[in-house]
């Protein structure tokens, strides 16, 4: 379970342009969806994946919300036992990363692995993506029993009060995503920049915690972290397809909160805009 949870903060981490049409300055995590035909509005919540406990705060008005919808939607159903199969499975490779290294890459990754007190051997049987539950432990330093995550904190509350549960997208189409955007070249350059990502985790995390949506959007698309092209496969083209084909129908059969990375709502191509081009009305919660 620790490596699960420590993947889920890589995951963040990699899915983590101001908008000019948007009704807003930003200063709001939750969002209300209504209008286009709607009987009831639903929500979309953004979020920072983990954070430490004292770091770890949910806003009444999230709380409010989940109290008002039937459903809560997550990127992933972390409640369907074959995703959570499936996310332990992303986890480990086919083939060592030893046997996929040249020489000169391998001496390499050994040299960057000291910075994170480990070796090679240790990490051998791990995927490239699974590789950024390194940078998590960075970038999250505090211990295990201390770390908070938002969407295991909805759902929980969200059991007890009745709620029903589901997802985005599969694991298969993170795996998709990742698959597309990152090579052993670049996890060697982002593991370099593990004390970087440590500063740049404090910094989302105020962001998130004063719901400053743009600082957060800023933050998270710094281009030291993600490339243009990582952005587009991670955030835009999940974004749209969530918006042209997940959400819609989802949101006609009941009212909904959706809880997202931070990361998905600001921008051109983030969900607030998007949701707003297929005719929703869609407002900060405040």
């Amino acid at each position: 379970m620790k490596k699960l949870f420590t993947f889920i903060l890589g995951l963040t981490l990699l899915f983590s342009n101001l908008c000019f049409a948007q009704k807003s300055n930003g200063n709001s995590m939750l969002w209300e969806i209504s209008g286009n035909g709607l009987k009831q509005p639903s929500y979309v919540q953004g979020t920072m994946h983990m954070m430490c406990a004292k770091d770890f705060q949910m806003k009444q008005k999230t709380l409010d919300a989940l109290d008002k919808v039937q459903k809560l939607v997550l990127e992933i159903d972390y409640t369907n036992p074959a995703e959570i199969a499936a996310m332990q499975k992303m986890m480990q490779a086919d083939k060592k990363l030893s046997e996929q290294l040249s020489a000169s890459e391998k001496e390499e990754l050994k040299e960057v692995l000291k910075s994170y007190n480990t070796t090679l051997e240790k990490v051998d049987s791990y995927t490239i993506q699974a590789l950024y539950t390194l940078i998590g432990q960075k970038a999250i330093p505090c211990p295990q029993t201390e770390v908070k995550m938002f969407e295991v904190e909805l759902l929980t509350k969200g059991a007890k009060s009745g709620k029903t549960f589901g997802g985005l997208e599969k694991v298969a189409d993170q795996v998709n995503a990742l698959a597309g955007s990152y090579n052993m070249k670049e996890t060697i350059r982002q593991l370099k920049a593990g004390d970087e990502y440590a500063i740049l985790a404090q910094q989302m995390i105020k962001a998130f915690n004063e719901e400053n949506l743009v600082v957060l959007d800023k933050l998270l698309k710094d281009q030291r972290f993600m490339s243009k092209e990582q952005e587009n496969l991670m955030l835009d083209q999940r974004n749209i397809n969530w918006v042209s084909k997940s959400m819609p129908a989802m949101m006609e059969k009941e009212s909904v909160l959706f809880a997202v990375g931070g990361g998905h709502l600001w921008g051109e191509k983030g969900m607030i805009k998007l949701l707003q081009a297929k005719g929703y009305t869609v407002t900060p919660v405040k």
